[in-house]
């Protein structure tokens, strides 16, 4: 297994051309300066206060797309990931250069490669060689995501076999407890049938052997003779 770490797929991308003086006074040059000020804070680790000045700056020049590229890294640096993609996509849109370009796609298939959405981050991967040919990296991440992507297909092919599977054993196991009751309901009937029958049989033995007694104590009865008062003289 291949374990790739997230700095090595991000790159980070600041233009030169930042860190030349520009004239504050300048209005049509302030969001550079703006983006001047978030390059420094990013530098020191402070994505958050990175991310107000890029804001800031693209709330100036929503045009510029370095401020977009640069807020994008921000938002990455926050784990705000599909706020960083919808920067990277504008700064794509935005940016001239295609090797700057082709930046941005790398980055948005970093983002959804670790969301595992394989099929969205091989086609970023794509259009950034497009832009790019000669990017290793990202033609190494693009064959690292088609794997992936390979092993995930394989991996819901087998969850939906063992799904399957135990659909069937639970229908299976139903169908047993199922026909268990009825087997136990019948056996319930057929006993009380049963005991039915012998009760009504034990009813009629009863009477009959108190018919057969009544008939003996008669006939003892009968046999007895009959024994007449003598009658006195007068």
């Amino acid at each position: 297994m291949i374990n790739i770490k997230v700095q090595r797929w991000v790159k980070w991308f600041l233009p030169f051309y930042l860190f030349t003086f520009l004239p504050l006074a300048v209005q049509a040059q302030s969001d550079r300066v703006l983006v001047r000020q978030g390059n420094k804070q990013f530098r020191k680790g402070n994505s958050a206060e990175a991310e107000v000045s890029y804001r800031k700056a693209v709330e100036k020049n929503a045009r510029n797309p370095q401020a977009n590229y640069n807020l994008g890294n921000a938002l990455l640096a926050q784990r705000k990931d599909s706020l960083a993609i919808t920067q990277f996509e504008k700064a794509a849109k935005l940016e001239k250069d295609p090797l700057l370009r082709a930046q941005s796609y790398h980055n948005i298939g970093v983002i959804c490669q670790q969301h595992k959405m394989f099929g969205e981050a091989i086609e970023a991967y794509k259009e950034a060689l497009r832009n790019n040919p000669a990017d290793d990296e990202t033609r190494y991440n693009l064959a690292l995501c088609k794997r992936q992507q390979k092993d995930q297909k394989q991996d819901q092919k087998q969850d939906q076999k063992d799904n399957k599977q135990n659909k069937d054993d639970k229908q299976d196991q139903q169908k047993q407890e199922q026909q268990q009751k009825q087997d136990q309901q019948k056996q319930q009937q057929q006993d009380q049938q049963k005991m039915s029958k012998e009760n009504a049989e034990q009813l009629l033995n009863a009477a009959m052997q108190e018919e057969k007694q009544t008939q003996e104590r008669m006939k003892k009865a009968m046999q007895k003779p009959n024994r007449r008062r003598l009658e006195k003289n007068w």
